[in-house]
């Protein structure tokens, strides 16, 4: 019930935007989206809805794409975004990558000392003969992203990170109609290694910028090319 009450006032927005002057631009536009991913003035975490200010053009615009074409699934984004063009989104993606947030405060998590080992060692070097990554070398070496398509990992909660690599498992997140390598990575992970993973992560300060797209090597590139095919250029 929630959601149809709000995609009901997301639907009746514009007219009262119109009745009471409000100027027309971006930031008023897309106020509908700070409800759940946080306005720009507060400094809080949601543990399932990301801040989006700051991620890379080409990331937020690939996943506006997906949700109004129904290659992810939720239905409040899908109904939001339906009949927006990919010009507009694009807009949307550019408005929300210039944007900075006060970072959250790292989550105060208790971890053993086998689990930081175990994070460390997926995060940065990852396990070749099981044909898993490293994080980093995705994601940069400061886990800010890779620009322009590949977001940040620092900034989010245990429990949004950990919701992400269960959806990819059990394909409850549909990012495209290809195959996704996030999708294939995950399903190498065992329970006790994402749990590793998404507790290191969320201890962490965020700090640095995303990376320039020439940090991710051509075989990564190669791999996860269903999330690197659009133009982002202006």
């Amino acid at each position: 019930m929630i959601h149809f009450i709000f995609i009901g006032f997301l639907l009746t927005m514009p007219a009262a935007i119109a009745a009471n002057n409000v100027p027309d631009t971006m930031a008023e536009r897309v106020k509908s989206c700070t409800i759940c991913h946080g306005d720009k003035d507060k400094i809080e975490q949601h543990a399932y809805y990301p801040s989006i200010n700051g991620k890379p053009k080409g990331y937020l615009f690939n996943q506006l794409r997906n949700f109004r074409d129904r290659r992810r699934h939720y239905q409040p984004m899908a109904v939001l975004l339906e009949n927006m063009s990919d010009n507009y989104l694009m807009e949307i993606a550019h408005y929300f990558s210039m944007l900075q947030l006060p970072a959250s405060p790292p989550e105060q998590i208790k971890m053993q000392s086998n689990e930081i080992r175990l994070a460390e060692q997926l995060i940065f070097s990852g396990f070749s003969d099981r044909n898993i990554p490293a994080c980093s070398a995705c994601h940069g070496e400061a886990l800010m992203g890779i620009e322009p398509f590949i977001p940040g990992l620092l900034g989010l909660s245990r429990t949004y990170i950990t919701a992400q690599f269960g959806s990819w498992r059990n394909g409850g997140l549909i990012r495209g109609q290809v195959s996704d390598c996030m999708s294939e990575i995950a399903n190498k992970l065992t329970d006790n290694e994402i749990i590793a993973i998404a507790k290191w992560l969320a201890t962490r300060p965020v700090s640095g910028k995303p990376g320039p797209a020439e940090a991710l090597s051509p075989e990564l590139a190669h791999r996860c090319s269903s999330i690197v095919l659009v133009d982002t250029e202006e």
